[in-house]
């Protein structure tokens, strides 16, 4: 019953009725949103969390989130966290997400929204003359993570290195649709791309371990609720296969971070990704009894120490 009245009741922000600007002076940052308009003309939305010194931040950490997220609910309380310790942060709605332009939760081309990503993050190293010397690092949850790992692929020598929280790397065999599901699926979207038709449990109840949690995850106002759309699914399927198939390539520094407890992404394709890789400099974290959403949706205790791996890992390397 105390659950229902719960869900009944909507805060204008996951941390509750502060208004925002309020908030973010109480957390010690400073932090600002805009519309960007990509090289293909979509518009996007942009947010970013800033420490509030004047002298120069630490590095800058440009941020993906995953599918049927945004980057204005929970989401915020990774960068909010890394603002506090030195790092500027910025993240864009990806299209057909949160506030940018796009049908809800349809990513016809992720090839695409990686052009719009890098095109974006170019952008902001002229919003600060200081901008330009500093480390920049990658950092994706999900799919984007796997998105992450597209963007050091096109730009090699752009980032210091790459974040990947529970990276949507390959679809893992325990969950891909078995044959012939996804050649049927692949041929309906040829006809209907946008169709939500596509079977799957629901991903917060599968992804955010604490019940009180769950409940304010399922309170985002941009939260798609839908079934995953046809196209969207080949895709990813798509994007994954040839990821999975270029892990050998990977030369970029990164830690990969995952849960064992996940089954919405595969810890096991994290350890592949981890040995797999040509990188020299890269670590793996997998965290016992942990589930998909490691930066909210766990423990506070558990969260407390994801985010202390992830502030090492950049501290070391700033």
């Amino acid at each position: 019953m105390e659950e229902e009245k719960h869900q009944n009741q909507s805060l204008p922000h996951y941390w509750g009725n502060t208004p925002e600007e309020e908030y973010y002076k109480q957390q010690g940052i400073k932090s600002t949103k805009s519309y960007y308009t990509s090289p293909r003309g979509l518009t996007l939305f942009t947010r970013s969390w800033q420490p509030l010194q004047s002298n120069p931040p630490r590095g800058i950490i440009c941020m993906i989130h995953g599918y049927g997220n945004d980057i204005s609910w929970t989401y915020q309380a990774t960068p909010i966290f890394l603002a506090q310790n030195g790092y500027a942060c910025f993240a864009l709605d990806l299209e057909g997400h949160g506030r940018s332009q796009g049908l809800k939760a349809y990513v016809p081309n992720v090839d695409l929204v990686v052009n719009d990503c890098v095109s974006y993050f170019n952008s902001i190293l002229t919003l600060d003359p200081n901008f330009q010397n500093l480390p920049k690092f990658l950092f994706g949850e999900s799919m984007g993570g796997a998105i992450c790992l597209l963007i050091h692929f096109k730009e090699p020598q752009f980032f210091r290195g790459a974040i990947l929280i529970a990276p949507m790397c390959k679809i893992s065999e325990k969950v891909r649709p078995k044959w012939p599901i996804p050649q049927i699926l692949t041929a309906i979207a040829r006809f209907a791309p946008t169709l939500p038709i596509v079977p799957t449990a629901d991903l917060l109840d599968k992804s955010v371990k604490v019940p009180e949690k769950k409940i304010i995850g399922g309170m985002n106002p941009m939260r798609y609720k839908g079934k995953p759309r046809l196209g969207t699914v080949v895709e990813l399927l798509r994007v994954t296969d040839y990821v999975s198939s270029k892990l050998s390539d990977v030369e970029i520094p990164f830690i990969v971070m995952h849960g064992d407890a996940d089954v919405v992404t595969d810890p096991e394709v994290s350890r592949e990704l981890y040995v797999s890789a040509r990188s020299e400099d890269k670590s793996i974290k997998i965290y016992d009894g942990m589930m998909h959403s490691l930066l909210f949706g766990e423990t506070d205790e558990n969260v407390a120490i994801v985010r202390g791996d992830i502030l090492k890992w950049l501290n070391d390397r700033c």
